[in-house]
């Protein structure tokens, strides 16, 4: 019987991959299924459906690889977005303030009845 430590397949490219630590686990519990089926029958008896089953557990193992990529990318996306909705809620109260302020009966914004100008006559508003 061969032992198995890693799982490795070739991609569509050539390349070697080493499979995700739980695909390689599904790979070598089925692997032992079929080394039990081959002794208890023939190779024969696995002989077409090994391929497809390698063919799902690559598949199965991209899959889970994009998927983990997705989770890393939504967890940045929710950081961004409570850093946005952080922003937004700091600016939203300091322009709350700042109207305040400007409402504020002590700090009148009207100027006044007449100012001086340069030649000391007096420009109306």
């Amino acid at each position: 019987m061969i032992e198995i430590d890693e799982v490795v397949y070739q991609d569509d490219y050539g390349s070697g991959t080493v499979m995700s630590e739980r695909v390689s686990g599904l790979a070598n519990s089925i692997y032992r299924e079929f080394e039990r089926l081959i002794h208890s029958y023939d190779e024969e008896v696995v002989k077409e459906l090994m391929p497809l089953v390698v063919n799902v557990l690559e598949n199965l193992d991209a899959v889970l690889t994009e998927n983990q990529e997705h989770e890393v990318e939504l967890e940045l996306l929710k950081e961004d977005n409570e850093q946005l909705i952080t922003q937004y809620e700091r600016e939203k109260a300091l322009r709350k303030q700042a109207e305040e302020v400007s409402n504020s009966p002590s700090s009148s914004s009207s100027p006044p009845a007449s100012v001086a100008g340069p030649s000391g006559d007096d420009w109306l508003y």
